[in-house]
């Protein structure tokens, strides 16, 4: 057989091995060309095809060697944008977009239509909508043909933009819009519009796929509107006859955008139904691999809902996991104060799975939230040494936060000043919160100038100097810090707690009495205060102590205190539920000392188990005690 025969033979091959993305069988067809000379001969051009080959396959670093060996002058406008549409299908736009100004410079090609829709998809990516607008001017002006796929990818760049008023010129320009298009409008509609302006849209499509179908699910999972997305859910399933939902099995994709969604939302009964789903139809997902995917999304919505005892379960049911499942299992374990078991498991890892740098930062605030000081120190210094991992910020962040909740303030400030790269304010904010727990303004102050630069509108920072000044009995300073937040124009972040009751989300903000129950639940709140202070209650108010302040200035730092947004929430969800029923609330900010002190109390008056997850981590409250050990 002749050379030209072998290389149209071999890339004939490599061709049907690109369809089926079989990388495994295209790197021993590399290695035999390789071997048999034939990829070094001049007369052979099969690095196209071996192009093709890697970049269907996303081997980015393959792709690129290969497309390095092609001669300048036998590299085709096709073979660029292969290696451009690589780089942005896998999250690389800026790469990509270097790929295209050298084709233009280097390469002296003129892009076409396919080369424009990876163009429009790095800059999506991006969210450079200025380059984006520019290719679309210039598709018009060199009269390239704008098909659907062009039109979509140009859309879905404004879109993702927030250039809505051009994605919706884009859309109507479109002939015959496909599902594709109907669904990038939809996506965008609700990101920037809202869900009602987008669950319009969606009544309007004329054909829906399963990923419209998810699109919509899971945005009104994420907006608190769990009987809407089960109502809609049910919709795409189809509704049996019997009163249960059709056993249509949803693919991988669905369920964990889903599964996400009810992670985000703390909404469990959600969860609950997918899980449900899954067992049902599990022998019907494909892959393996696939349904690892869909169980780690499980162990995650249920760590996050509250419910790390099924978490585990589940996790250690798991005949396959991956370094990802081995992360999400001990980051759950740190949020929910088990320390302890999250070292134990840590031993276990290695024989399934590499601990990465995600691990040891998981391993870290575990130790940080559960006081284990020591263990904490001995996996930060054998990070290098053992398991060759550079120290990262995120584990600087987490080592602060451990010596400084421990009263080590001291040497967390020393290890922030020894750090081999620059501390950011995560890791400043963590010493300023160790500054705030144990008095140390002196060097609060210092802090406070640093991550003002860093960050000047974040209050947070402000609150906690305030409050120091504020216990040292430096009622000026505090108020001074206060006023100049005012002044700037920047506002403090309202508190704010969820609770799910009857397929309902309820919302409350500190203070709030625009509930339509809001009597009752003041009712309740009285009752709860009433009954804890018989046990000696006694708010955490310090405003007396600190500024000598009269009797009613004092009682109305109490007042503020009791219609925290938890509290409001806990009455509720007293009232609306049934004895012995679990509460789980959901606050966007990291529960106070006066609070925690007072749900401790109301889970044994109640008889109740009270979880809240803060923005921080979990406190399972439950018999007078937290499982936290009031070190949080």
């Amino acid at each position: 057989m002749s050379l030209a025969s072998l290389s149209s033979y071999y890339r004939s091959i490599l061709r049907d091995c690109s369809h089926s993305a079989s990388l495994q069988e295209g790197h021993k067809i590399h290695a035999l060309l390789i071997k048999n000379g034939i990829a070094a001969s001049p007369l052979a051009f099969i690095y196209n095809a071996l192009l093709h080959l890697y970049s269907a396959c996303d081997s980015i670093t393959n792709a690129h060697h290969v497309f390095d060996q092609i001669p300048q002058s036998h590299r085709d406008v096709v073979d660029w944008t292969t290696l451009i549409a690589c780089y942005a299908r896998n999250n690389m736009p800026a790469e990509a977009m270097s790929l295209f100004h050298t084709m233009e410079g280097e390469g002296g090609l003129q892009p076409d239509e396919v080369t424009m829709v990876s163009l429009f998809s790095a800059c999506a990516q991006l969210g450079d909508v200025l380059t984006g607008a520019w290719a679309h001017l210039r598709m018009i002006k060199t009269g390239l043909p704008f098909k659907v796929t062009a039109h979509n990818a140009a859309m879905d760049m404004y879109a993702k933009c927030g250039r809505m008023g051009d994605a919706r010129q884009m859309f109507r320009e479109i002939t015959c819009p496909t599902v594709v298009s109907w669904t990038i409008i939809l996506t965008g509609i609700l990101k920037w519009e809202g869900i009602m302006s987008g669950r319009q849209m969606f009544d309007e499509m004329p054909e829906k796929n399963e990923f419209a179908w998810t699109v919509m699910i899971t945005a009104y999972v994420e907006s608190g509107f769990p009987r809407e997305a089960m109502s809609l859910l049910s919709q795409m399933l189809g509704f049996s006859g019997g009163g249960d939902f059709a056993l249509v099995p949803l693919n991988h994709v669905t369920l964990c955008s889903i599964l996400s969604a009810c992670s985000m939302s703390g909404d469990l009964t959600m969860g609950r139904w997918i899980h449900a789903h899954v067992i049902k139809t599990s022998l019907r997902i494909e892959k393996d691999e696939h349904h690892l995917r869909v169980c780690t999304a499980l162990v995650d919505m249920y760590v996050k809902c509250g419910r790390i005892d099924v978490a585990r379960r589940l996790f250690d049911g798991m005949t396959l996991r991956n370094v990802v499942t081995w992360n999400i299992m001990l980051s759950g374990l740190a949020m929910h104060g088990q320390g302890r078991d999250a070292l134990q498991l840590f031993n276990q890892m290695p024989a399934e799975a590499k601990p990465d740098d995600i691990t040891f930062v998981a391993i870290l605030s575990a130790c940080s939230h559960s006081g284990l000081v020591d263990e904490g120190c001995h996996y930060f210094l054998v990070l290098g040494p053992v398991y060759g991992i550079e120290p990262k910020v995120e584990h600087y962040a987490c080592m602060v936060d451990l010596l400084g909740r421990a009263g080590r303030v001291e040497e967390a400030e020393a290890l922030v000043r020894e750090m081999q790269i620059r501390p950011n304010e995560v890791v400043l904010g963590a010493l300023l919160a160790s500054c705030s727990l144990h008095g140390k303004l002196l060097l609060g102050e210092r802090l406070l100038k640093e991550l003002v630069q860093m960050d000047p509108l974040n209050t947070q920072y402000h609150v906690l100097l305030s409050n120091m000044y504020a216990f040292a009995g430096r009622r000026r300073e505090s108020d001074s810090l206060r006023q100049e937040l005012m002044d700037g124009g920047i506002r403090k972040t309202p508190g704010m707690s969820c609770i799910h009751v009857g397929g309902e989300v309820y919302w409350f903000s500190a203070g709030d009495k625009s509930h339509p129950q809001a009597r009752e639940v003041y009712a309740m709140l009285d009752e709860m205060i009433q009954r804890s202070r018989m046990l000696g209650y006694v708010p955490v108010t310090a405003v007396r102590r600190s500024f000598n302040l009269s009797a009613n200035d004092d009682e109305e730092a109490e007042r503020s205190l009791f219609s925290h947004s938890e509290k409001l929430a806990i009455a509720f969800g007293l009232i609306s539920t049934r004895p012995g029923v679990a509460l789980r609330i959901f606050k966007n900010l990291r529960i106070c000392q006066d609070c925690h002190s007072f749900v401790k109390l109301i889970s044994n008056i109640f008889q109740r188990e009270i979880i809240i997850r803060d923005r921080n981590r979990f406190h399972c409250f439950k018999h007078g005690s937290c499982s936290c050990s009031d070190y949080w």
